[in-house]
């Protein structure tokens, strides 16, 4: 600071200094406290383009993509913003967010190149059609969004995407079932609904979003009234419709139609916004209309809703979309390369080849999409015909950074609880007798070597405690197990068992 009480600014960035603190650093520290304090998960959703545009005197300038973003951050995290960023740069007492235009660069990321990365789950929700495209990618091939009929103004569903149709959808023993209910939903022409709700869940790349677009496109061409929402797309509308004072005309237009899907639902949070969910699956199922929703877990296990919502949503039939065997990666990866062939005639690969390719990518459907792609890629860039040397080198990086298991902190949970005879309601519970405290911390240490999670995310799917109590609990079974023989052997059982 100057003496006449000037900024200094950094020559570097054109951004505004306090106190002698790199704003561009300063917010680097707080984007990586803030990562660690609330998680991967919710991290990704919420903070991870959220940008600084520049620190002015006491206020820090923060920009978003959307609208939705700023007001959820607003509404849920902006004294966690503030008071994070005030501990890094003290004179800092007031956030300001506001939402950046298409093409605006804050001038924090122009300061320096950053790696690229992975699409936030906000991202892909946010990303038109099924998630196929990447974010900002022209996308010709997507219908113009679904709008609900009846009452005034807009409730526009998120896209539906012309090429996710039930003629596209390749069918194996994994999604024979969750394809066929789909089907009969979609294409149902009697009175009430059936399987209210349908509840499909499967992991990433598996095929659940494009049967939740198939269903649209197939009950859209009967006739019927149907939204597509996106989690993202279902609260910006309900927290927009707050602002406006517009919730109950809001809610009617929900409510009068006849299909509502409904996409990653376990990206829906807010107790107001999931109460109205609630309400708005109770009132459309009770009506006789029909709903479909999905998710990468099944209801039991959305512990952020709750306990009357899960209970609905289990209510009808819950169908697992299972991983891929050879057979359908084999099926989906012919589809995909007989695709390509329209467009590029020339491009050949060999059933050797196409073989090699099926049975060395296992995780999911996204990543054979991506080996035609780099197949693709070669032959038509080089001009070399496909053989198997190319395609290894091609696709190596898909089989080596192949994910393991995901791993999951309930099924964790579930297992100790098993194997040492309690329930996992003990284990969430405030008991301290030595028959829960033990199972309990085995659980803990094994969510943190395990997974992913923070210590602040573990000790909240275990009743709400602190991140001090996971800390201590997998320090303590950390010393025990290089103490004690049996309970080694104990923990390695139960790796093996979540791993396997």
């Amino acid at each position: 600071m100057h003496v006449d009480g000037s900024v200094s600014g950094n020559p570097e960035t054109g951004m505004s200094g306090v106190g002698g603190t790199d704003p561009v650093a300063a917010w680097a520290r707080v984007k990586r406290r803030l990562r660690a304090e609330l998680g991967e998960d919710v991290f990704a959703s919420w903070f991870a383009r959220l940008e600084l545009l520049e620190v002015s005197g006491a206020t820090a300038r923060l920009t978003v993509p959307t609208r939705f973003l700023k007001s959820w951050i607003e509404s849920h995290y902006i004294d966690r913003v503030l008071n994070t960023f005030r501990s890094e740069v003290e004179e800092v007492s007031r956030i300001d967010v506001s939402v950046r235009g298409p093409a605006a660069r804050p001038v924090a990321a122009a300061s320096a190149p950053k790696p690229a990365m992975a699409p936030s789950p906000l991202a892909r929700l946010q990303a038109a059609g099924s998630g196929m495209h990447a974010p900002g990618e022209a996308d010709s091939e997507v219908s113009a969004p679904v709008r609900a009929e009846g009452g005034s103004g807009d409730l526009n569903g998120a896209p539906l995407d012309n090429r996710l149709t039930f003629a596209s959808f390749v069918v194996g023993r994994s999604n024979a079932l969750a394809h066929a209910a789909g089907e009969r939903v979609a294409r149902h022409d009697g009175q009430g609904a059936l399987y209210n709700p349908l509840y499909l869940h499967a992991g990433v790349g598996l095929g659940k979003t494009h049967l939740l677009h198939a269903i649209g496109h197939a009950a859209r061409d009967s006739g019927r009234r149907v939204i597509y929402l996106t989690a993202d797309r279902f609260m910006y509308g309900f927290v927009n419709a707050l602002k406006t004072q517009n919730a109950l005309a809001f809610k009617e237009r929900l409510r009068a139609i006849d299909l509502l899907i409904l996409d990653d639902v376990q990206f829906i949070q807010g107790k107001s916004i999931q109460a109205e969910f609630g309400h708005t699956i109770n009132a459309l199922i009770d009506a006789g209309r029909q709903v479909v929703v999905a998710s990468d877990r099944p209801p039991t296990e959305l512990e952020a809703l709750e306990e009357r919502v899960r209970s609905r949503l289990a209510g009808g039939l819950v169908v697992e979309i299972g991983t891929l065997d050879e057979q359908l990666r084999t099926s989906i990866l012919s589809a995909r390369l007989a695709a390509v062939q329209v467009s590029h005639p020339s491009f050949e690969v060999s059933p050797t080849v196409a073989t090699y390719v099926a049975r060395a990518i296992t995780a999911n459907g996204r990543d054979l999409e991506g080996a035609v792609n780099r197949l693709l890629a070669h032959a038509t860039l080089t001009g070399a015909a496909v053989t198997m040397e190319t395609a290894e080198a091609a696709i190596r990086d898909l089989v080596k950074n192949r994910e393991p298991k995901r791993i999951k902190i309930e099924d964790i949970q579930k297992l100790v609880a098993s194997r040492y005879n309690v329930s996992r309601s003990d284990i969430l519970s405030e008991r301290r007798t030595a028959a829960v405290v033990k199972p309990r911390q085995i659980a803990m240490y094994l969510s943190k070597v395990l997974t992913l999670r923070s210590l602040p995310e573990i000790g909240r799917r275990f009743g709400g405690r602190d991140h001090t109590t996971v800390l201590h609990a997998v320090r303590k079974i950390d010393k025990l197990i290089g103490e004690d023989n049996v309970l080694n052997d104990e923990v390695e059982l139960l790796k093996r068992m979540l791993q396997d």
